[in-house]
């Protein structure tokens, strides 16, 4: 879902400014939760009360700021440097545990890091490394880079969430409160660059990043992050490229080649060698 995200980020860098496109994301996925969302928040009102500073950051550092960084990379560098750069994320959130929590990575993690990172190069370079020496830089990148730590920091804090607000109650929360925050700058955006009228293919890339990768994703990682771990859940974020790569063939009609074969493989043996639990 979201690897979908990424591609679909790039694809409408034309329709939507950065900022337009991330409010109507959360703005559809406000709307598709709000019914589950108020059910599940009945007699919640005194929690959200005494952990509002805690919401109020996750809402920040998710909603308003990485996502609207990553469209705004998306709109000046390549799909192969953002998601490359995006693989990085488990270093950072391997930095973020240690400053913040002390929480050590084991040497198995980071083998494990190291061989899916190994696979992500296959993959992006088409089994020839040389390939990352005439990678091209763009403006971008810079959004992209700055935006990853972010990421890596909401996971890392996910475990100081209210436990007495369940994964619906949870995103229900962070939605409105990102919304909120990301409606002023919209507004203001709005006026300045009136947005342009809206194709078919537009409107449905938005409600695929509102419901799937917001939505559905957003309470997949959650839930994930409060079982394994932080540490553990970032190392899943080296199958976005292999996922990017499956969908750009099912759906853009890419040729399957060895090389693909042999860089999904690698990156699953690195992901399942740092996850496993024994």
């Amino acid at each position: 879902m979201w690897a979908g995200n990424w591609v679909i980020g790039r694809a409408l860098r034309d329709a939507f400014d950065p900022v337009s496109l991330n409010f109507w994301r959360w703005t559809i996925a406000l709307a598709v939760i709000l019914p589950f969302g108020l059910k599940a928040l009945a007699g919640k009102g005194a929690v959200i009360r005494r952990e509002w500073k805690i919401l109020a950051l996750l809402a920040l550092l998710s909603v308003p700021l990485f996502q609207t960084m990553v469209y705004e990379g998306l709109r000046t560098t390549t799909a192969i440097n953002a998601v490359l750069m995006n693989s990085s994320a488990p270093v950072f959130t391997i930095a973020g545990s240690w400053l913040i929590d002390r929480e050590r990575s084991t040497p198995r993690q980071i083998v494990g890091m190291l061989i899916s990172l190994a696979g992500i190069v296959i993959i992006m370079t088409g089994g020839e490394p040389s390939r990352l020496l005439h990678l091209e830089l763009h403006r971008g990148d810079a959004w992209i880079i700055a935006a990853i730590p972010l990421w890596a920091l909401y996971s890392v804090l996910l475990k100081r969430r209210p436990p007495e607000l369940g994964g619906i109650a949870f995103l229900f929360v962070i939605c409105v409160m990102g919304v909120a925050m990301l409606a002023p700058i919209f507004l203001v955006q709005t006026m300045v660059a009136p947005p342009r009228a809206l194709t078919v293919e537009a409107a449905l890339g938005a409600v695929y990043v509102g419901i799937a990768a917001s939505v559905i994703a957003f309470i997949f990682w959650n839930r994930g992050v409060a079982t394994v771990g932080a540490n553990a859940a970032g190392f899943t974020l080296h199958l976005l490229p292999a996922f990017g790569t499956i969908l750009a063939i099912v759906f853009l009609g890419e040729q399957f080649r060895p090389f693909h074969a042999a860089g999904v493989a690698t990156i699953l043996v690195g992901v399942v060698l740092a996850t496993w639990k024994g």
